[in-house]
């Protein structure tokens, strides 16, 4: 009789230390023990998703520790309906406690932003009000910094060119500043030491070389012309020729136009390059790396002059007789293919 007793005291012992191991565990789960040293999880929740589906995915990024138990988990807190669809950014290990929180409530959603080259910040700013739900008058503010202008070297009243196109995730409730300052990082972090080298064996300064990246951004439909758009507008500044660039204009004015007119030409700003000789103040959009790469690395011809096909690609010519007629026997092309065209319609 006392071994039979003897026998339950330890089961019932065995019992409660498997009961304190197992709570301990659940406790650490629930609780967490998020890692600042791991890259942190970006985890998508479909609209419409199940818990389970949620579950598997935090599970399956080592974001919880067990799909199962995180489900239990959400079930004993009746939140198993209430998580809210998004992009959410997660340490490894949170903590179900914390992970659950962000998804019912919202927090650690993400937006994603995409600034493609060529941008300006008549085109960043409405963007990054409708995606951060910021307002245009702080992103003026961020993007007038004089703290980065003086840090960046910038002669301009404005950070223009210098907010690195890239694609941004942006947690939510993100300031403007904060957006802004993490595309000026990427900027900095993307510029290369030998472009620094590069840029004074041309005695150039940076401002310069964005200054030129962006008007061949704009310029570029075809990558591999780059380099050729690049040596026709550096011959023409080191012949004292103004650039003429129509990019140039477009940013001048006000509105944006698709096609500068003649009388678009009559602008006066020093960004307009068919009144003012030289480099405008500074970037009119946002180079990417192949357009700066390009900037610093022109192709050795003597191009001065060239025009734009029907797809895009362009003509490149030395003397402004041969530019003249390239001008003419692209505009009868254009002309023959739309009779051609019209002809063949119903």
């Amino acid at each position: 009789m006392a071994r039979r007793r003897s026998n339950h005291r330890f089961r019932r012992v065995g019992i409660l230390l498997v009961a304190i191991v197992a709570g301990g565990l659940l406790w650490r789960e629930v609780s967490g023990s998020p890692s600042a040293s791991e890259t942190p999880a970006r985890v998508v929740i479909p609209r419409g998703a199940s818990m389970r589906a949620a579950a598997d995915s935090l599970a399956a990024h080592a974001v919880v520790g067990s799909s199962r138990l995180f489900r239990w988990f959400a079930a004993l807190t009746g939140s198993e309906r209430a998580i809210k669809p998004g992009t959410y950014q997660f340490a490894a290990r949170t903590g179900y406690a914390a992970v659950l929180d962000a998804l019912v409530n919202g927090r650690g959603l993400m937006h994603t932003i995409v600034i493609p080259e060529g941008f300006d910040l008549r085109d960043i700013t409405p963007l990054l009000v409708k995606t951060l739900g910021v307002s245009a008058d702080s992103i003026q503010a961020a993007t007038t910094d004089t703290a980065w202008l003086h840090r960046l070297d910038i002669p301009t009243p404005s950070l223009e060119g210098y907010l690195f196109p890239a694609t941004y995730s942006f947690p939510d409730g993100i300031t403007a500043r904060e957006a802004i300052t993490a595309m000026l990082q990427q900027f900095e972090a993307q510029w290369k030491p030998e472009w620094t080298e590069r840029a004074r064996a041309m005695t150039l300064s940076r401002h310069d070389v964005m200054t030129m990246a962006s008007i061949v951004e704009k310029e570029a439909r075809k990558a591999e012309e780059r380099p050729l758009i690049a040596a026709v507008y550096w011959n023409r500044v080191r012949k004292g020729m103004r650039l003429q660039a129509d990019p140039t204009v477009q940013y001048a004015l006000p509105q944006h136009v698709e096609r500068v007119l003649y009388k678009d030409l009559e602008v006066d700003s020093k960004y307009n390059t068919y009144k003012y000789a030289g480099l405008p103040p500074g970037p009119i959009a946002s180079p990417g790396a192949a357009a700066i790469a390009a900037t610093l690395a022109p192709a050795d011809v003597p191009y001065l002059y060239f025009v734009a096909r029907p797809d895009g690609s362009h003509e490149f010519r030395t003397t402004f007789d041969e530019h003249t007629r390239a001008i003419a026997q692209i505009r009868a092309a254009r002309r023959a293919a739309e009779r051609s065209q019209g002809r063949s319609s119903p």
